[in-house]
């Protein structure tokens, strides 16, 4: 049996759920708009720019998370899958999924996002296994801090060397699909990385090593 492992945002998302999740906060009055708005993208760019301090962005990025009650919480979340993610599955993600479920693979997603965000996207893309930043809890409520390993750059290797021990049969070949430069330790670590709509930094790495380049979205969005 094969595995086929998919980055989220920007790949089987025309979008990132992270910045999205921001975003739907502001329009709800959640948090105060002008100092959100800014530094969601602040950060947001510093991760395109491959310089993102992952703890800095988790303490920003959790603090609403530790602010409300979790039964709040999930039904703001339902709300934010419905009106901000379903409508950017990208166009090409439903077929592809689809191959590999054909072709007898395991799916799974990694993600830098965490958890609270992705589960539900997920299980919307029917994708049984996922792997994204840990969110630390105390008495039911999360705490505003991550709560093991980010599932970043090389921390999505090494989380995903950890879940591959605890099956109980090997795979054959992993094929991996991604975006992102910060993936770049991932693909590698691939049998068959294969380039999402790349970033700069990614094509050119693809093209110099030969891997696939493909497009699973007519245009680009936030």
């Amino acid at each position: 049996m094969d595995l086929a492992v998919f980055d989220l945002d920007h790949t089987l998302l025309n979008g990132d759920s992270d910045y999205l999740w921001g975003t739907f906060l502001v329009e709800r009055g959640l948090v105060e708009r002008e100092y959100y708005e800014r530094e969601n993208r602040r950060f947001y760019d510093q991760y395109a720019a491959g310089t993102l301090d992952i703890e800095a962005f988790a303490h920003f990025s959790y603090a609403p998370l530790a602010a409300h009650e979790p039964a709040d919480l999930k039904l703001w979340r339902a709300e934010f899958v419905r009106e901000k993610i379903a409508p950017i599955v990208a166009v090409g993600t439903p077929a592809l999924l689809a191959r590999h479920r054909a072709q007898g693979d395991t799916l799974l997603i990694t993600t830098a996002t965490n958890r609270f965000i992705t589960e539900p996207i997920a299980q919307m893309l029917g994708i049984e296994h996922l792997l994204a930043t840990e969110l630390e809890q105390r008495n039911g409520r999360y705490t505003g801090r991550i709560g093991a390993r980010a599932n970043f750059r090389d921390g999505k290797v090494a989380n995903l060397q950890h879940w591959l021990e605890m099956q109980a049969q090997p795979y054959r070949q992993i094929t991996c699909y991604s975006d992102s430069h910060n993936d770049l330790p991932l693909l590698r670590f691939a049998q068959k990385p294969c380039a999402v709509d790349p970033d700069p930094l990614l094509r050119a790495e693809a093209e110099r090593m030969g891997w696939p380049v493909i497009s699973l979205r007519e245009s680009v969005a936030v």
